[in-house]
């Protein structure tokens, strides 16, 4: 049986989140490409519920402008004091009025928590038809969390916390996530029912648990296997941990998919990232927002990839690249870098210590190396020579270089735009380029040679380019009266 579409989920993100020493909300801080709240969003928009409500309170504004910018449809609930988790949804119910139908609460700082898994706890809470359905696990050291205690019919009896517990208790290892299901309509009465009567001073969920059960409601259970995606963060070792984990389980996703990951152990690929399969992953790379690996690419190592599409059989070597597309059979690097609007067609090539922004390079063209081309579009058959620089700036305004079809740009040149080279045309070693070139034309834009004989001699009279100048001059002249006569 499938569960229904829960009323609400209730996601509690108001803690101070002291232990980890920042000025950013706990919540916020970011692995595997979003914030430990973005991670919680997500696995609770699976439950596709009817309202998805997240309780705010230490640093509210920056958890409001991030729900606003990544999660426009959660609406933000003000917890004004932190009065523990039952005061956090009672609040909500006072805001947001009573909700009837299956409510699910959640943590802000569960971000390794899958959507599966909520799913199951509400199917298990509707299927048993309990008031309330506690997400449980067994972890392999309980110290410090609240024990589940379960009668014969498999209902949980209490929940009672390690401090209170016995020895017998205490060896108990499944225990309380924190996360629960409750049916809405019994929901509201119960919570006006908690009391503060704690040393705290706060109104706690798991009372709620033991009213329903005081007025004969059945509370139940749903033990989750995987008791690391339970695990909440409270400090950046922690961070780093869930990092590592998260980071592990996108990993062995996309190798049981079909792509290669040569090096795990160095490699970091954020949630949102997309492969297909035969594409390569070598050392040292990091793949993250919205990239997107062709079959058969092969990216690394060394390589930091951002919001990035790379072609079928495309590679990409020790390269930086950010917002930019990489067509089929492309090259970019070694010691590339390719910013936002580059875009390469199929077999073009962006080579060593080449810098490219908001730039078209046209099929088959390549740019092999000491180039910075901005703001231009580059047809098809190209050459850019080395040490070349597309000049699009020129203090106020951004301005745009075309280069036709199969034209050849000779070492060393400045391409000041605007300016547009027509099809077939080449430009001499050292130019500068300041005019329009027309198809098949021939453009130097240098000044002539020049050598002044002698100079070296007399200008740095003494140094030892001086005196190899004079031991080749006396050479020459030997030679010379000896070819004489």
């Amino acid at each position: 049986m499938s569960a229904s579409r829960p009323a609400a989920v209730i996601v509690l993100a108001a803690g101070e989140g002291t232990r980890m020493k920042s000025r950013t909300s706990k919540v916020l801080h970011e692995l595997g490409g979003r914030s430990m709240l973005g991670h919680v969003l997500a696995a609770a928009g699976e439950l596709d519920p009817e309202r998805l409500v997240v309780v705010v309170g230490h640093r509210r504004e920056q958890v409001v402008e991030h729900l606003a910018g990544h999660a426009p449809a959660a609406e933000p609930v003000v917890q004004e004091r932190q009065g523990g988790t039952g005061h956090a949804v009672r609040t909500v119910l006072e805001q947001v009025g009573p909700l009837s139908g299956t409510v699910v609460v959640t943590n802000g700082d569960h971000p390794l928590l899958r959507g599966e898994t909520l799913a199951r706890l509400v199917r298990t809470h509707e299927d048993e038809g309990n008031a309330v359905t506690v997400l449980t696990t067994e972890m392999p050291d309980a110290t410090g969390y609240g024990r589940i205690m379960r009668g014969a019919d498999g209902a949980v009896t209490s929940i009672i916390e390690h401090k209170d517990a016995d020895d017998a208790q205490r060896a108990v290892r499944e225990i309380n996530v924190g996360m629960y299901a409750f049916d809405g309509a019994l929901l509201g009465d119960a919570l006006k029912r908690v009391t503060t009567d704690n040393a705290n001073g706060e109104e706690y969920l798991t009372d709620v648990v033991a009213i329903l059960r005081g007025d004969g409601h059945r509370a139940g259970a749903f033990l989750t296997p995987d008791w690391v995606e339970t695990q909440g963060v409270n400090d950046k070792v922690q961070l780093a941990q869930a990092r590592r984990q998260l980071n592990d389980r996108v990993l062995e996703a996309h190798m049981r998919a079909g792509v290669t990951i040569v090096d795990p152990a160095t490699t970091w690929i954020d949630v949102q990232v997309t492969a297909e399969p035969d594409a390569v992953v070598r050392p040292g790379t990091q793949l993250h927002g919205a990239t997107h690996l062709g079959e058969g690419a092969e990216v690394g190592p060394g390589c930091t990839l951002t919001d990035t599409r790379v072609g079928a059989d495309a590679t990409v070597v020790n390269a930086v690249c950010v917002g930019a597309e990489i067509g089929p059979e492309a090259s970019v690097g070694p010691y590339a870098y390719l910013r936002p609007g580059t875009r390469l067609a199929r077999k073009a090539k962006a080579g060593t210590y080449v810098e490219m922004k908001n730039a078209e390079v046209g099929e088959g063209s390549k740019v092999p190396h000491l180039t910075y081309v901005g703001d231009a579009e580059i047809g098809e058959g190209c050459n850019i020579g080395a040490s070349s620089v597309f000049v699009n700036y020129d203090g106020v305004n951004k301005h745009r270089s075309v280069v036709g079809d199969h034209v050849k740009i000779g070492s060393d040149n400045m391409i000041v735009a605007p300016v547009e080279i027509g099809d077939g045309a080449y430009t001499a070693a050292g130019s500068v380029i300041v005019s329009d070139v027309p198809p098949g034309a021939m453009a130097v834009a240098r000044a002539r040679q020049r050598n002044i004989a002698g100079w070296t001699e007399r200008r740095l009279a003494g140094t030892k380019s001086a005196e190899a100048a004079r031991r080749a001059r006396e050479a020459g002249a030997d030679g010379a009266g000896e070819g004489a006569g």
